[in-house]
Formats: C-alpha cells, structure tokens, sequence
C-alpha cells in the first residue's frame, strides 16, 4: 500500500492493524475490505532558519558584478569522475555566482 499524503510504500504493523509509512509517519487502519481512513501524523518540532546564513569558505575573488572582492566558494564534480572539480564562487554583496574550471 501507498501512503495518500507522500505516496511512498507504507509498512504493516500487524499488532496494531494499521498501515504505517516510514517517510512521513501518516497511518491508515487495515480492514480485509481495503483502507477505511487515514490519520494525520503528529507534529514535531522544528527550527526555523531566517535570514542567510553561510558556513561556507571565503576566497579573495573580483565579482565581476559589483566589483566585490570576496566570494564564497563550494567544489562540485559536474562532469564526468576522471575530470577536475568545478570550482563555483557567490558574491558575498550582490550574490552574483559564476563557475570555474580547474
């Protein structure tokens, strides 16, 4: 059976005659005619992150946009496993991103 809030394969848990999905914790009550009715899962708790917030390294680099002297950069294997890494840098003012290749 599939769960109807996420769609992913739900688990049977036979001592409590119910359908559990793993993903979202949504239940639903077995019966031998089909599904009956399904129960919302209960709330957790969450944190809220506004603003941005970067733990990313910061690299002496000319923004092209601004003029900015300083980006943000992460490494990031876009072609193929034998090829270098693609070096990709953000802006640290404007937010302006641009790549570069090794």
């Amino acid at each position: 059976m599939f769960c109807p809030k996420c769609k992913r394969l739900m688990r049977p848990d036979r001592d409590r005659g119910k359908w559990v999905c793993k993903s979202c914790g949504t239940t639903v009550k077995m019966t031998g005619q089909g599904v009956v009715a399904a129960t919302e899962p209960t709330l957790r708790e969450m944190t809220v992150i506004e603003g941005k917030v970067a733990t990313l390294p910061v690299a002496k680099e000319e923004c092209t946009q601004c003029g900015n002297t300083e980006a943000y950069w992460v490494l990031r294997q876009t072609r193929g496993a034998d090829e270098p890494e693609t070096r990709i840098f953000e802006c640290t003012k404007c937010g302006y991103k641009w790549r570069e290749y090794q």
